[in-house]
């Protein structure tokens, strides 16, 4: 049986014995709705920081204390969980699913990696590219883990060459290692539906303020951001870990009889590409078909939701009922990354509700802190704690307190709301950090101290862009 260790068992009995301490205490903060929801909000941090419990069970909390402790009636507290951004992220989700249930996303990547080319560098390029890709559409643990065998495929051609595993070796299996759990990271920030945070911003933005960020202008500024941070990675990683005069001509071989066991693409692959290809243009192309048909009212969820549809309706052999998707495959879909949505965006409801936001956005307004430093200490608070707990558990907590300092500033929520949130996919440094940093140094290639020494640096570069984007390139495009 596995070791419950003690951190988890101080958080267990911790988070419900302060919630408990705050509502017998005669001190009152703010007022007794706005105390609970600051009591919850603890509760819930100690359980994430420590997953004592899952961090989807956490996530639950506030549909049974809001509506118990009189913050909020159940029918309120519960339209959280099913919010249309909910429902957005589950047809993305779906869409994962098909692309891996039919292996489409490895032919995907290993089509990227063949055509960039094999010498050393161009063998790690065409893994982060691939791994980026992927991210942008998959989760970035399900892109690591397409990612990782490929890559230690490659690696063992090195390690049982005639000269053995040599430094230039190493150099270079390190770079793919990290580079394929870098990229997965960055990737996610180019689309709404790449990473998690994305979409709980999404959501508040829509729940609480009425703010409408379309999958298409997401893209615009998300895409640059994550091609310019996976490019700063690339090269990074080559003049960290040098592998000048490293020859291989194994690495294209081991491409091409990966890709012939896959063979001829299937059928059922070209299903789920053309579903795939049609739901990503009306995502793309939505505002131009809402202008020339104004009756219709296509938003990305309903697009979401029709891919689902698709991919359990439509029959790729209807004589014998056979589809893409059955309803069994689900058992392998992230339902509880669904309901830490719905709790995040319950936490933030409870904030605004009970007055928390706006007295965080007059105590900030009342101050004279420079705006600039502002953004610079919150950005610089996300990156970093995301290093230790769930970022999208901290995207909850953090981004409607994010909308109250920004009210507070008298700025657009969403110049220091984009930044702040795109900060929380920004953690290279620890294993833990994220799960494709864990799954990577899980293969056994790579040392913490080598993860840190590089993870630092693109920690404070990532650092640097953000302010730029919070600077100049977000009241350019908003």
């Amino acid at each position: 049986m596995k070791h419950y260790p003690l951190v988890k068992r101080i958080g267990l009995f911790l988070g419900p014995l302060l919630f408990i301490l705050f509502q017998i205490s005669s001190i009152k903060l703010i007022s007794e709705n706005a105390d609970t929801v600051i009591a919850t909000t603890i509760w819930m941090i100690i359980w994430w920081i420590t997953e004592a419990v899952s961090i989807s069970v956490t996530s639950l909390l506030p549909l049974l204390l809001f509506p118990l402790f009189k913050v909020m009636p159940m029918v309120d507290v519960g339209a959280n969980y099913g919010s249309p951004i909910v429902f957005l992220f589950f047809g993305g989700f779906v869409l994962a699913l098909a692309l891996e249930k039919v292996n489409l996303h490895k032919r995907i990547a290993l089509t990227i990696i063949k055509l960039t080319g094999t010498t050393p560098n161009k063998v790690i390029l065409g893994f982060m590219i691939a791994t980026a890709f992927m991210s942008m559409w998959i989760s970035n643990t399900a892109s690591t883990v397409v990612m990782l065998p490929i890559a230690l495929s490659v690696i063992n051609l090195l390690i049982n060459d005639e000269d053995g595993f040599t430094k230039k070796d190493q150099n270079f299996a390190l770079s793919v290692m990290l580079g394929i759990a870098f990229s997965a990271n960055a990737g996610g920030i180019a689309t709404i539906i790449g990473t998690p945070p994305n979409s709980v911003l999404i959501g508040l933005l829509e729940n609480e303020y009425s703010i409408e960020i379309s999958f298409l202008n997401w893209m615009l500024m998300g895409l640059p951001f994550s091609a310019t941070l996976i490019a700063i990675i690339y090269f990074i990683l080559i003049k960290l870990f040098p592998n000048k005069g490293l020859v291989f001509g194994a690495s294209k071989s081991a491409i091409t009889n990966e890709l012939r066991q896959l063979g001829k693409i299937s059928p059922k692959e070209k299903q789920v590409l053309y579903t795939f290809a049609v739901i990503v243009s009306l995502w793309v192309f939505r505002s131009l078909i809402n202008s020339l048909l104004p009756n219709l009212g296509l938003t990305d969820t309903i697009i979401s939701i029709l891919g689902a549809i698709a991919l359990f309706a439509i029959p790729h052999n209807l004589r014998q009922g056979d589809f893409i998707l059955h309803w069994n495959d689900t058992k392998k879909l992230a339902w509880g990354i669904l309901i830490l949505f719905g709790g995040g965006l319950a936490l933030a409801k409870g904030m605004s509700a009970t007055g928390i936001v706006d007295i965080v956005a007059t105590a900030i307004s009342n101050s004279d802190i420079s705006i600039l430093l502002t953004a610079t200490l919150l950005i610089i608070l996300m990156l970093f704690m995301t290093e230790l707990m769930s970022n999208v558990a901290l995207t909850a907590v953090l981004a409607p307190v994010v909308a109250g300092i920004a009210i507070g500033l008298e700025i657009p929520i969403l110049y220091l709301l984009i930044p702040v949130t795109m900060a929380s996919s920004c953690a290279f440094m620890l294993p833990m950090a994220t799960p494709p940093n864990a799954i990577v140094f899980a293969s056994g290639l790579v040392k913490v101290h080598q993860m840190a020494r590089v993870g630092i640096i693109l920690n404070l570069i990532s650092v640097g862009l953000l302010i730029l984007l919070f600077q100049f390139i977000l009241p350019f495009i908003f």
